[in-house]
């Protein structure tokens, strides 16, 4: 579960060349882990693919378009709850807060709701797994 957290980490982050050569132990922890749903597996394992023979700058360039550009499909998972209101600065201050108290310092330029920082840091934390068949 932890390598397919910080895998769709990677995946969600601006692609690098390290994006790409991270690609063959992202798709055998997509593949392996189980965390992701068969149904789902697939089309992520097509992305993985997709990536992988993709140009690098066309793959900049349409992660710019695709996220940067394109309010409703952001990243930071409070413009979706909060939107530009007081409450997203306390959200932020409060989160950055619970990172820390877990042993996640943030840099000055992170801003705590990017959604593949916040995958990466439930990368690092320990949850119990429950049975597919239990839920």
């Amino acid at each position: 579960m932890i390598r397919t957290l910080k895998s769709l980490s990677v995946l969600l982050s601006y692609p690098t060349e390290e994006t790409v050569a991270a690609l063959p132990a992202i798709r055998d922890a997509i593949a392996g882990e189980g965390l992701v749903a068969k149904a789902e597996r697939g089309p992520l394992l097509a992305l993985v693919d997709g990536i992988a023979d993709g140009d690098i700058y066309d793959l900049q360039e349409r992660y710019g378009l695709l996220f940067d550009r394109t309010r409703s499909l952001s990243l930071h998972l409070f413009e979706h709850v909060h939107g530009e209101s007081r409450e997203r600065g306390q959200a932020m201050v409060d989160l950055k807060e619970h990172y820390a108290r877990h042993g996640l310092e943030l840099s000055t330029g992170e801003m705590p709701d990017f959604l593949p920082l916040f995958l990466e840091f439930l990368s690092t934390q320990h949850f119990m797994r429950i049975p597919s068949n239990d839920i």
